[in-house]
């Protein structure tokens, strides 16, 4: 084999093994990547079916329900717009509180409950997730535009 022809065959393998390289390190990273959403979008069917993805919000007051096995436990996350159930099994936070920030990783099943595989909580007095902390601005602005829209709507309808 001559000089030149070894040196294509030396530079074609290795761009087929950096190609295969490249290759797994974006699969490895496609099959790891979690997205948020808030209760809303999950309600408005933005959420992937049968992928992990994670949610946010505060977790309503009076939802936390505990099963006889005693790990096993439901409770309400809300953006104050919609409300998500989920349920979890295993040991939660110290810090997890009704009326706090929370974040959920898991699935949504086909009953609509989000089944979690990890729960995340506040870790300070003032912390809310930053994802969390948005999709309960959005809700809070979307109920303040709706109640401009109605109060707006009710004045053109008495003149």
């Amino acid at each position: 084999m001559k000089p030149r022809h070894k040196r294509l065959a030396l530079i074609a393998g290795g761009l087929a093994i950096l190609g295969i390289v490249a290759t797994l390190v974006l699969n490895a990273f496609q099959s790891n990547l979690v997205f948020f959403f808030s209760p809303t979008q999950v309600a408005a069917g933005e959420a992937p079916r049968g992928k992990n993805f994670r949610i946010g919000g505060m977790v309503k007051e009076g939802s936390l329900q505990r099963e006889a096995d005693g790990v096993t436990l439901r409770f309400v996350v809300t953006d104050t717009d919609k409300d998500m159930t989920v349920a979890y099994k295993g040991i939660l936070p110290d810090l997890f509180r009704e009326g706090k920030g929370v974040v959920a990783q898991g699935r949504l099943g086909e009953d609509g409950v989000f089944a979690a595989s990890e729960v995340l909580a506040k870790h300070d007095e003032n912390y809310m997730p930053p994802e969390a902390a948005k999709a309960v601005g959005d809700a809070h602005q979307r109920a303040a535009a709706n109640k401009a829209a109605s109060e707006a709507a009710a004045k053109t309808i008495k003149q």
